[in-house]
């Protein structure tokens, strides 16, 4: 439970990151920025994937601006993916925990920074310690269980599969 003064802060800080998202990966100005946050964006990936004439109906934006956007958005998301790609090839992060669902590219290139590299190693993990390795901040402890559990699932599939073997093993001697 937070203070009204502590949500206040907490939505403050919120749209100045944001904003500051949208300068940096579009360079844009503050203007364009707080207008792309006040219409609820909140990602690079929410402008590419919202319509020209969406965007084209925010004040002071027309059909020009909002194609610039978008090409900007994209081309920032396509060298973001080139980089990350880059890096976990780098640090050897397999490509299986590149793309699990639940963690951010920015996520995994720190896990992979600090030992974490194949879907065995995020499954040995505790929740409390995939919070501390990513920061505490980036993941619930709900949400870093249930990241672990799908690295984990592959355990589980491997010992159906090898209790499937030995039943039909047995139903042949039998």
């Amino acid at each position: 439970i937070m203070t009204e003064a502590e949500e206040s802060e907490r939505r403050q800080n919120e749209f100045k990151t944001r904003s500051t998202l949208f300068i940096e990966a579009l360079d844009v100005d503050e203007v364009i920025a707080h207008l792309l946050v006040v219409e609820g964006f909140v990602s690079i990936e929410d402008i590419v994937e919202t319509s020209d004439a969406e965007i084209a109906r925010i004040e002071g934006f027309d059909e020009d601006i909002a194609v610039e956007l978008k090409r900007r958005a994209a081309s920032w998301l396509s060298a973001k993916t080139d980089a990350f790609e880059k890096r976990a090839a780098e640090l050897g992060i397999s490509a299986e925990l590149a793309a699990i669902e639940g963690l951010t590219q920015d996520m995994i290139i720190v896990l992979g920074e600090n030992g974490v590299k194949t879907m065995d190693d995020l499954g040995d993990l505790a929740g409390d310690e995939l919070r501390e390795i990513i920061g505490e901040d980036k993941l619930t402890e709900s949400q870093a269980n249930a990241v672990i559990m799908t690295a984990r699932a592959g355990w589980f599939a491997d010992e159906d599969a090898a209790a499937g073997a030995t039943g039909d093993a047995a139903k042949t001697v039998s």
